[in-house]
């Protein structure tokens, strides 16, 4: 065999395997994983960047509508069930409904009529329901419409203002009745106002104080015009005092005896007193009405109503 003349070379020496920290324990640790792990994460970020460029740019979601919220009530009340919300509009007041006074116009006069309906379309509150050229005709109206005032004439041919006026309180007091009229008589303003008027106006009046006194007398209240209050005043004044007027309490009690057809003695037994005192009071009471017997002024107290009738 041939011997190997070549030279020899050195063996390499072995590879060292690299060895890795120990741990306080005295185990080895690998840092490798920790590594690939944020690798990872690495990779994981970058995929989601380039699918990110890639995608079309799309519009920002529309965040939800709030919901209603109910005001917070103060801190100790119990929240109320009709809480108005943030989103929730107030509703509307509901408007009052005004009713329109209704009147009745009672005139012979046609164009008065229509004069009167005519100025009072500048009030919307008040409505001229219909009219009336007598009494009569204001009756049935009355009880067909029924109004709230009646504007009153008084000369009328047929059943007169004052009769009407009566008739209508007696029927409907409910009714209010102005009276109108072109004379500022006192007395037909006493009679107007003892039939049941609530007032007493001149024709002539403004249209601002016709509506003030229908105003009024819707309310109960009574109108009179200056002129018929004075005029009436006048004829209070004026009129002699009530026969009778004067009598005393004594002379009305042997004057109500007088007209029952008692004797003096029978008068004085009846009020315990003297023949003489009934005597002195009969004579008292002949010189206040003026009469000159017994007759005379039996007939009288009868006439004028002076004792009470039974």
């Amino acid at each position: 065999m041939y011997a190997d003349h070549s030279t020899p070379t050195s063996a390499a020496p072995p590879r060292q395997r690299r060895t890795e920290p120990e741990a306080p324990d005295g185990k080895h640790t690998s840092s490798a994983p920790a590594f690939d792990h944020r690798m990872s994460q690495v990779m994981a970020v970058a995929r989601v960047a380039a699918i990110s460029a890639r995608a079309p740019q799309s519009a920002a979601p529309t965040p939800p509508a709030p919901s209603a919220v109910a005001y917070t009530p103060v801190t100790g009340i119990p929240e109320r069930s009709d809480a108005v919300t943030l989103h929730e509009k107030p509703s509307e007041p509901t408007p009052q409904v005004h009713v329109a006074l209704r009147v009745l116009v009672v005139d012979d006069q046609v164009m008065l009529r229509n004069g009167i309906q005519f100025s009072l379309l500048a009030y919307p509150e008040i409505e001229v329901v219909g009219q009336a050229s007598c009494g009569e005709e204001a009756l049935e109206l009355c009880a067909e419409l029924h109004p709230d005032v009646v504007l009153m004439d008084l000369l009328m041919p047929g059943m007169g203002g004052v009769a009407a006026i009566a008739s209508i309180h007696a029927q409907w007091p409910e009714i209010a009745v102005l009276a109108l009229s072109n004379f500022p008589e006192g007395q037909m303003v006493e009679d107007s106002l003892q039939a049941g008027a609530l007032g007493y106006l001149l024709k002539d009046a403004a249209i601002e104080e016709l509506v003030r006194a229908i105003r009024l007398a819707q309310r109960g209240m009574p109108t009179l015009a200056a002129t018929a209050a004075q005029a009436l005043v006048q004829t209070v004044t004026a009129r002699p005092p009530k026969l009778g007027h004067d009598l005393s309490e004594r002379e009305s009690q042997v004057l109500e005896l007088l007209t029952e057809g008692l004797s003096n003695l029978q008068i004085a037994e009846r009020l315990v007193i003297t023949p003489a005192t009934v005597k002195f009071h009969a004579r008292s009471i002949r010189a206040k009405l003026g009469t000159s017997s017994r007759t005379e002024t039996v007939v009288i107290a009868l006439q004028h109503h002076l004792v009470p009738t039974k």
